[in-house]
């Protein structure tokens, strides 16, 4: 980088930084008007007998250097309550499609037309479970789908408190709720009017935990009516292959 360049680039750097907001209250541990948002987020979700959204994810992992290197996922998520649940995941690495029908789960993976398939429990919850400890399986926005996302989101929880709104996320206006447990701490923008999580920063605190992940939440549609959750069409003939441990497939 030559010297005029740095300098420019420097130089605007400084003129676009605001000036630091006047210092506050330390806020409460645990604000009830940030418990109230997280409570109409939650109901909102959990009230949705069926959903599609499609979710970006950005996170990070330390190269050979330990530089920091970001990686993005996109997933297509179709959900129906109680019994089924389509992943359609692609992004930076091999494209991935997981499928559940109340009976069995399975990933297929397009590129290599390979596919693994395990028994599961009738309902999304415990096939969840299921999912992450028989094949590693673990979907990042799985607090936000499950029966109960209050309980899942507010679980351990240390601190929460409205940091304000803001109109440049999701095109529209949205409430922002920081929140924190023992693990994480996180930064959640949620729809205003319609209570729909729109975007997630997320911090590990944990030292097992070092990625930092955004996940921003696009496209929502409550109980739109029919939704379709039938294989690909390759997925019929694609070759067998087992689940490797626990872990394994984490990463999406």
């Amino acid at each position: 980088m030559g010297v005029t360049l740095a300098a420019a680039f420097f130089g605007a750097a400084h003129a676009e930084t605001p000036a630091a907001p006047p210092a506050k209250e330390a806020p409460q541990a645990v604000s009830p008007a940030a418990l109230a948002i997280l409570k109409g987020m939650s109901e909102t979700l959990a009230k949705a007998n069926g959903l599609s959204v499609s979710i970006r994810r950005a996170f990070d992992e330390p190269a050979s250097n330990g530089q920091p290197l970001f990686y993005m996922v996109n997933s297509n998520v179709s959900l129906q309550r109680p019994d089924k649940l389509k992943v359609v995941v692609t992004g930076d690495g091999p494209p991935s499609e997981f499928y559940y029908d109340g009976k069995e789960f399975a990933v297929y993976l397009p590129a290599s037309r390979l596919i693994a398939v395990e028994t599961a429990p009738p309902n999304l919850e415990e096939m969840i479970e299921a999912a992450y400890n028989k094949a590693g399986v673990y979907f990042p926005f799985v607090d936000f789908i499950v029966a109960d996302p209050y309980s899942a989101i507010t679980e351990k929880l240390t601190s929460a408190f409205v940091v304000g709104q803001s109109s440049l996320v999701g095109g529209t206006t949205t409430d922002i709720v920081a929140i924190a447990n023992p693990d994480f701490q996180a930064q959640l923008w949620i729809g205003a009017k319609d209570k729909l999580p729109r975007l997630v920063w997320i911090t590990p605190t944990n030292a097992k935990e070092k990625s930092r992940s955004v996940i921003e939440f696009s496209n929502w549609r409550i109980n739109p009516g029919q939704l379709k959750f039938s294989r690909a069409p390759g997925a019929a003939k694609a070759g067998r292959m087992k689940f490797e441990k626990p872990g394994a497939l984490a990463k999406h």
